[in-house]
């Protein structure tokens, strides 16, 4: 007995009031997990996306899904009356196919190399700054290896005197259409030359400086501008400082990462900075001025008295500048913190201890005078306490 075909709607994993896109987004993440080109000998996984793809056949299509909907898979292998049968061998998949994978596989037919002008590579560099050069901006100088035209062929990569000639693999288009048969029937394949790699014309006699590449490759310093406000790992764009474009495109841009050190005291949420600040234990109780450590320099902040440890104080705008407008600035965020006083003359002990006297008495033992003590150890095996050593 044949398998029963399951529910199309199941199988896309849609309910029935999807529209088109939410169908062609369920198919196209199928068709990549099943497609037998990436599952090369799986049985299962060519199953799975024949299923898929019969389902989004009927399903995409307004007039088949009409009748799905009302006869279910009875409506294509005759057993409504009047609905006739459907065969999906005589199907054209191939504008479902190009239109869904013609960006994963190369191919469709709207797709393919041009020999035309094509922009050039983008290239990539890092640059590191501190933490209030982030803040502030700054300019910056990076090495950097770029092409230049040739002097010497005039960037045609041809021995002076001499011509490129016309590619004979690809006639000077640049692309190669190479047809293979599929599950849905022939399919064509449209590649870049391998020859000729695109630019439509083949080298014979290079040009002995830059050996036929058209360029020459040069270690360059350039100046980069970080506007104030950058973050670290963001980028700052270079325009026409990438790699040379082909067939007279412009070339591609620098793109310059930020790497921004780690600072000792502040740390960056967005355009809010955070820290913390120490206060003595007679300023949190009485309060007073305290000096403040901020990305503009030190500021006098008076602290109220009673300050507990762990509060937290806002200064205004003395965060990070907006990219966008460095007149906008976030806020800083200071968390105060008590510090209890260690290595105390006996004077000073002495007045703190007339302090608790006067303002809580905590010094006094819980235990009514009494102080615990110290549990005496055990004599050991072969050995006697201290105490009687």
């Amino acid at each position: 007995m044949a398998d029963q075909k399951r529910d199309y709607y199941e199988v896309l994993g849609v309910d029935k009031n999807a529209d088109d896109a939410a169908l062609k987004k369920a198919y196209r993440a199928l068709a990549k997990q099943y497609h037998p080109d990436m599952n090369p000998g799986d049985a299962e996984a060519e199953k799975k996306f024949k299923e898929a793809s019969e389902a989004y056949a009927v399903l995409s299509d307004p007039e088949k899904k009409q009748k799905y909907d009302q006869f279910g898979h009875a409506a294509f292998d005759g057993g409504a009356g009047g609905a006739g049968g459907f065969d999906f061998s005589g199907m054209d998949m191939g504008d479902i196919f190009g239109d869904i994978f013609g960006d994963i596989f190369g191919g469709g037919r709207r797709r393919g190399p041009s020999n035309g002008p094509v922009r050039g590579a983008s290239l990539r560099a890092v640059v590191r700054i501190s933490f209030e050069e982030a803040a502030f901006g700054v300019e910056k100088e990076i090495e950097i290896t770029l092409k230049d035209d040739c002097a010497t062929c005039h960037s045609t990569g041809a021995k002076p005197g001499t011509t490129p000639e016309t590619c004979s693999k690809c006639g000077g288009k640049g692309k190669v259409v190479y047809t293979q048969q599929s599950l849905f029937g022939m399919m064509q394949n449209v590649q870049t030359c391998p020859d000729c790699h695109g630019s439509g014309k083949m080298i014979k006699d290079k040009c002995p400086d830059c050996r036929g590449t058209g360029y020459i490759s040069n270690r360059k310093t350039i100046k980069v501008a970080i506007p104030a406000g950058i973050d670290n790992g963001q980028s700052v764009r270079i325009r026409d400082k990438g790699e040379p474009g082909t067939n007279g495109g412009p070339r591609g841009d620098l793109l310059v990462e930020v790497s921004v050190t780690r600072h000792p005291i502040f740390q960056r949420q967005d355009m809010n900075v955070f820290s913390s600040a120490p206060i003595s234990f007679a300023q949190a109780t009485l309060g007073g001025e305290v000096r403040i450590n901020t990305i503009d320099g030190d500021v006098v902040y008076e602290v109220k008295p009673g300050t507990q440890t762990d509060t937290k104080i806002r200064l205004k705008s003395k965060g990070i500048p907006s990219l966008r407008n460095k007149s906008i600035r976030g806020d800083h965020y200071v968390t105060l913190v008590v510090q209890v006083p260690t290595g105390l003359s006996g004077e000073a002990k002495e007045a703190l201890r007339q302090f608790d006297a006067v303002s809580g008495a905590t010094l006094t033992p819980v235990s009514g005078g009494k102080t615990e003590e110290k549990p005496t150890k055990r004599k050991g095996f072969g050995r006697k306490n201290k105490d009687e050593s």
